[in-house]
């Protein structure tokens, strides 16, 4: 019998109640996957002071919950095997997971298009027919936020074994990656942690250490606000929103609502469905407008101001001070205001609406629309609305409590409960919503980091997946947003020893931002996780009048498909597509006898590429100084 060293748990990140039910932690349960080749950590909760024989097969370890009541015990490199029986006992209860294995864990994480489940995927019917695999489990986390890290899911979640009623909702980039890994390596059984959420920025995903670093002490301590008073904390960050408005809209809305036409609304609904052609398909800045009039009495104590459900974004007002900002299209607004903002009398409550994409405006049941009185009483508020549409268009500043684009929100509850839990390694799928925003690079680099502190493991390999093409294509060298972010992906990569980067340029639709080739992105990503993650442009040098561009992790040799290569670009004071040809591994960008500085390659949000190298993998998005 093997006996593995004591190692207690550090501190709590969050408090927990003084009394903690013996459980392990929420990612570990039945059928689940513990990381094989490295050291085996176990937590969970207890009681305070609690001491625990913890057994993993044969081999057994000695824990310790600590002050806030969580346990950790460390078992012994341990080879791909199982199944075991892990079992974490006290002098007088025990915990138990079930047929778990040794073998690989990969946490993949991202926004939608790592969020697609297999359903959505092309020829799912017929990839069905290899779903079921016992060697493969399933790990779905709940979606929340929290504005601390948290040691638990917001709900429970169970490990799965891979069959045709599991797969079809998992995520299908994971899903088939796993499935090729698993060819790779068929007697090695492989857990995958899908903690997926569509329309997320990066920043939301971050570790509180790059929160700090990236974004400073004073957004930490504003959100730190946040949870302690959202209206204190709004009216610090309301000041900020105002400054933006004014570089967008002469007129404020807030402070002189006459100012400006309003047209009654017919009802509460969706803007597209109010029979209104202004609002029909309409994106950017609605103002809403509602008088409210209240006796002394229901004013003097304040309440709660509840706007439903908004899509997308807003920014509320009442009697022109401001008590509530939020972005997303699920979560209700319910915002408590002072009996100092309200009057006996006629009161304004105006809601600045921002639509980025789809429909916009008010989206729950005009029942929701309510003021609740601090007396118990409701005021209704789902009639008598009014509208005003701005010119602004520009994107507003997120608050860091915003749910989709917080400080760490989601990362604090979907990443953070997994606590030490070994991985094999992060596959992520990001980026859609941070294009057009500089500095991803920085962002990225942060996630990276947060991910290999909380693993403990500073070399974990992280995949990382370039954009899709999505978007207009262009017919003469443009300006892209989604090429800017591509490159910074890439420029985070080379930067970042142990990571690696999956082009999917080709597989995206410029019509469809969510493609549905994930088969094939599965099988990149299979093979970056086996150390082949294709071409990766690396230096641009001048040869004569023309410029060679080298590449690192060319299969043989590159070609081009259809003919010589397409989309590459010399660059001066401004950029023109150029002829090119292959040479092996490098390609040679011919001279114009104009002035060359730079070379730009795929640069679009939707280009037409045929750069491949024998494997069929193609480089993504760049942009290279000519040395």
């Amino acid at each position: 019998m093997k006996i593995a060293a004591v190692l207690l748990s550090a501190t709590a990140l969050a408090p927990l109640p003084a009394v903690a039910q013996l459980s392990f932690g929420p990612a570990i349960g039945d059928h689940g996957v513990l990381q094989r080749d490295k050291p085996i950590i176990v937590e969970g909760e207890a009681a305070p002071g609690m001491s625990l024989t913890v057994t993993l097969g044969d081999t057994i370890a000695q824990a310790k919950a600590n002050r806030g009541g969580q346990w950790r015990a460390t078992f012994p490199a341990m080879k791909a095997g199982g199944p075991y029986l892990l079992r974490a006992a006290t002098l007088d209860a025990a915990v138990e997971a079930k047929g778990v294995m040794i073998g690989d864990v990969w946490l993949c994480s991202g926004q939608s298009n790592m969020e697609l489940p297999v359903r959505r995927a092309l020829d799912f019917d017929n990839q069905m027919n290899s779903a079921a695999d016992p060697m493969l489990r399933l790990l779905t986390v709940p979606k929340a936020t929290s504005t601390r890290p948290l040691r638990k899911f917001a709900e429970p979640a169970s490990w799965q074994v891979s069959t045709r009623e599991t797969a079809p909702e998992f995520s299908a980039a994971c899903w088939y990656m796993a499935r090729e890994l698993r060819k790779a390596e068929p007697g090695v059984a492989i857990g995958l942690i899908d903690a997926t959420w569509g329309g997320t920025a990066i920043r939301a995903w971050l570790d509180p250490a790059a929160t700090r670093a990236i974004y400073g002490a004073d957004e930490a301590a504003l959100l730190a606000v946040y949870d302690r008073d959202p209206l204190a904390a709004n009216v610090q960050f309301a000041p900020r929103w105002i400054d933006w408005w004014r570089t967008q809209d002469k007129v404020e809305p807030w402070r002189t609502p006459d100012a400006v036409s309003w047209t009654p609304v017919p009802g509460v609904a969706p803007w597209d469905s109010l029979g209104e052609t202004p609002l029909r398909g309409f994106t950017g800045w609605v103002w809403f407008r509602r008088t409210v009039t209240l006796t002394a009495e229901q004013a003097k104590d304040g309440g709660t101001l509840s706007l439903g459900i908004i899509d997308d974004g807003d920014q509320a007002f009442v009697n022109g001070k401001p008590v509530g900002n939020s972005f997303g299209w699920s979560n209700p607004r319910d915002y408590k205001v002072p009996g100092s903002y309200w009057k006996a009398g006629a009161n304004e409550v105006l809601v600045a609406v921002w639509n980025s994409y789809g429909t916009g405006g008010f989206m729950g049941l005009a029942e929701r629309l309510k003021i609740d009185l601090a007396d118990g009483s409701s005021i209704p508020i789902g009639d008598r609305w009014r509208y005003w549409i701005s010119a602004a268009k520009g994107t507003p500043p997120r608050p860091p409590w915003d749910n989709i684009a917080g400080l760490g929100l989601i990362g604090n509850a979907m990443v953070a409960p997994l606590g030490g839990i070994g991985l094999r390694g992060v596959a992520w799928y990001q980026g859609e919503s941070d294009s057009g925003q500089t500095g991803y690079d920085v962002r990225l680099r942060g996630l990276i980091d947060g991910y290999r502190r909380q693993s403990g493991d500073p070399a974990l390999p992280v995949l990382v997946v370039g954009l899709a093409g999505y978007g207009a294509p262009a017919s003469t060298p443009v300006e892209s947003g989604w090429a800017v972010l591509r490159d910074e992906q890439r420029r985070a990569v080379v930067a970042t020893p142990g990571t690696a980067l999956v082009s999917a340029i080709d597989l995206g639709s410029r019509t469809d931002i969510h493609p549905g080739d994930k088969n094939e992105l599965g099988k990149r990503l299979a093979r970056a996780a086996l150390g082949k993650p294709g071409p990766q442009a690396v230096s641009a040098r001048r040869d004569g009048s023309d410029v060679v561009i080298s590449f690192s992790g060319v299969e043989v040799a590159l070609t081009s498909w259809s003919g010589a290569p397409v989309g590459f670009e010399l660059c001066a004071q401004s950029c023109r597509f150029a002829a090119a040809r292959v040479e092996g591994g490098s390609v040679r960008v011919l001279g114009d006898g104009q002035p060359v500085t730079r070379v730009r390659y795929a640069w679009a949000d939707t280009p037409v590429v045929n750069l491949y190298d024998s494997a069929n993998m193609t480089p993504t998005s760049f942009e290279l100084a000519v040395e």
